[in-house]
């Protein structure tokens, strides 16, 4: 059984920096793309950065891009989203997610981590 299990949440101050982390279990997933999303209240979620777990080529959102840095250790099976400059617009629940490279759905998720950036 597929399990991605994201940690790492927590509340933070505008500026700070926070690595969130997602494990990642029940298959091999190298052929796969993993990425993070996010959920803010009201708001549709969005994607927010993605990773290819075997070639390690990277792409982001643009509101994250130059802030965030997504990474993996295949090692561990797991992934980090590293979020630095943090803004209180960043405050969501963030999502670990993975679909197969040649698929468009992301297949597994899982339940999230409340991130808050507030002073």
């Amino acid at each position: 059984q597929v399990q991605l299990v994201e940690s790492g949440g927590r509340l933070v101050q505008p500026g700070d920096s926070l690595r969130l982390s997602c494990a990642a279990s029940g298959r091999t997933f190298y052929n796969y793309v993993m990425g993070w999303f996010r959920q803010a209240p009201g708001k549709e979620r969005e994607f927010v950065a993605g990773i290819s777990w075997s070639s390690g080529h990277t792409y982001y959102s643009d509101s994250v891009k130059g802030r965030f840095t997504i990474s993996r250790d295949y090692a561990k099976h797991t992934v980090y989203l590293q979020m630095n400059s943090l803004k209180p617009e960043d405050t969501a629940v963030y999502y670990c997610a993975a679909r197969l490279a040649s698929s468009i759905e992301w297949a597994y998720w899982g339940q999230g981590t409340q991130v808050t950036v507030s002073s």
